[in-house]
């Protein structure tokens, strides 16, 4: 005998019904989520807004004050000229080195153009964009508390202080390569560089060229007892997450001028020369 499922047509009905809404939900969902990104997308509102929003903090020779009181250095030079290929103003918002990512995941800004480094911990929070410079970790040291010192490892010792800005990589760095040493965090390269003039640190330890500068700036009280850097690092930008087309956009413009040679040039002349210094003030 034959039976017939009398629920055969009625069943397959309702779960083609059921299959319908199900993929409408995600087709709206879809476009919900494609709007929705699109709105949250900063490159827009920067293009309407007429105007960037550029996160730095004093670091020579990426930012820095000339003698009128105007910022200029490396990256200054590197925002101007990215608000310029955007038809927009760079508007530069000065912050504390560990302030400068609360900042721009507060929305205070649109973007760090300050010689920050790419790192894991960072990227949990921002997004990088590709490198467009790249640097090493150096220190200098104070000449009377390291006298007696012959090696760099005479600096991993307990009653050895090394210190740091706070929010750098150096905060991180210095603990794995002298692990005995006491560190102590500045809020800014002024002090930490006072630090180890004085006497106050036997070191710092700070991206290059800072530890160069601080020691042609005071060859009596400190030296560079290092060739080599401790670490070398990649710079870029840094923006929130989720803001494709922004990050589409930075990255482009790294090839273009990579490839013009403009960010080459400009990079030399903030980095391999000191013709810079007289538009400082003492």
């Amino acid at each position: 005998m034959v039976y017939t499922n009398l629920y055969a047509k009625p069943l397959e009905t309702h779960m083609k019904s059921f299959s319908r809404i199900v993929y409408s939900l995600l087709f709206l969902l879809g476009i919900s989520n494609t709007t929705l990104a699109a709105q949250q997308d900063i490159f827009d509102q920067i293009i309407k807004r007429g105007e960037i929003r550029v996160g730095i903090s004093i670091t020579a020779p990426w930012v820095m004050k000339d003698k009128n009181g105007k910022y200029i250095g490396f990256e200054i030079d590197v925002a101007k000229q990215l608000a310029s290929d955007m038809g927009v103003k760079p508007v530069f918002k000065e912050y504390e080195w560990d302030k400068l990512i609360t900042a721009l995941i507060n929305r205070d800004i649109d973007i760090i153009a300050s010689g920050i480094s790419i790192t894991p911990k960072r990227g949990l929070k921002i997004r990088f964009s590709n490198p467009y410079s790249s640097s090493g970790y150096n220190l200098v040291s104070n000449l009377k508390l390291t006298k007696n010192f012959t090696s760099i490892k005479d600096l991993n010792d307990s009653k050895v202080y090394i210190g740091v800005v706070r929010g750098t990589v150096s905060e991180s760095l210095v603990p794995k390569v002298f692990p005995r040493a006491k560190l102590d965090s500045f809020k800014d390269i002024n002090e930490a560089t006072s630090a180890v003039v004085n006497g106050t640190v036997h070191a710092f330890v700070a991206s290059a060229p800072t530890p160069r500068f601080v020691a042609l700036n005071n060859p009596d009280a400190v030296d560079l007892p290092l060739e080599k850097p401790l670490l070398v690092t990649k710079e870029a930008f840094a923006i929130n997450k989720y803001n494709p087309e922004m990050l589409a956009y930075l990255n482009s413009w790294i090839v273009a001028h990579k490839a013009d040679a403009w960010i080459k040039s400009t990079h030399n002349y903030w980095f391999k020369s000191l013709k810079w210094r007289r538009k400082i003030g003492k």
